[in-house]
């Protein structure tokens, strides 16, 4: 089955510890504005690095890139396909789509993404989010965007069962400087954001960090701008042959920190449980099995 091809960045995360201390100011630059700061010319790149021209041409060889113009023409390619939009997207996946029938290649689309997501994803990383979910002592607040924000929705209202202190933030930029006003520091903002990134949450995150807020994002292998300001990022792939993302493999890391903080927690979720379920009879939202 076809993988999904390992960005820029990937790679220079990948050969991070073998580069020398020049190189790695160099890539710790690149990825600060990723992939717009690697799109200048060599002597650009290297200025703003402050390193020299020839650091930057044995970097990228050792990336395993045949020189610069090969490096750049990827991070063009990375920065075209954040920038799809949805009628481009259909039209590239329809010019090379295979004769199989959709069930299949979404099937095999979606397994790839979930090889290529689960290779990629440090499982002290999602314990550490999962830890910091599980404290009661911080109040948790979940945004996303047009699209991602169902999912957004669909974490808060697990979260909302398991723990206090959580907060589904309007999809209106205008009201978030209010939701920001009441975090204390270390509390979470849990962000979602995918290609085509909103502009708004850029903002957001960086109001977030100026108050010592922890972000946790989740976005896709290119890496909303969000990322430069967040202290746990899940990279997810999301490609499907389709005019639209595929977020099946967001919503699996999703109910996977779900169950890991119910878990963690279990004591107290259950009482909450016991008690909420306590309310829904008193609403008679849901029949008895005998009604």
């Amino acid at each position: 089955m076809p993988t999904t091809p390992r960005t820029v960045s990937d790679v220079i995360r990948a050969r991070y510890d073998a580069l020398t201390r020049a190189e790695r100011r160099l890539a710790e630059s690149l990825l600060e504005n990723y992939p717009v700061s690697g799109l200048g010319s060599i002597t650009a790149v290297a200025e703003s690095a402050g390193v020299s021209t020839p650091t930057v041409a044995r970097m990228v060889q050792k990336l395993g890139y045949k020189g610069y113009p090969e490096f750049q023409a990827n991070l063009r390619g990375e920065l075209e396909e954040t920038l799809s939009n949805p009628i481009a997207k259909h039209d590239r996946w329809t010019a090379s789509a295979p004769n199989a029938h959709v069930l299949n290649r979404f099937a095999d689309a979606i397994m790839a993404n979930m090889r290529q997501t689960l290779s990629d994803l440090d499982p002290q990383s999602f314990d550490e989010v999962a830890a910091l979910l599980s404290d009661r002592k911080r109040s948790v607040h979940f945004v996303g965007g047009r699209i991602t924000g169902a999912l957004a929705e669909y974490f808060f209202t697990h979260m909302q069962v398991i723990r206090p202190n959580t907060m589904l933030m309007s999809s209106g930029a205008s009201t978030w400087p209010q939701y920001v006003l009441n975090m204390n520091a270390g509390d979470l903002l849990v962000v979602f954001d995918i290609r085509r990134y909103e502009t708004e949450m850029i903002k957001l995150a960086e109001m977030t960090k100026a108050r010592d807020g922890t972000i946790i994002l989740f976005t896709d292998q290119w890496s909303s701008p969000v990322a430069k300001f967040a202290h746990h990022i899940f990279r997810i792939h999301i490609e499907a042959p389709s005019a639209w993302d595929s977020s099946v493999v967001t919503l699996f890391v999703v109910e996977a920190l779900i169950e890991a903080v119910q878990s963690t927690t279990w004591d107290e979720t259950r009482e909450r449980m016991k008690t909420l379920e306590g309310l829904f009879q008193q609403t008679r939202l849901f029949r008895k099995p005998n009604e």
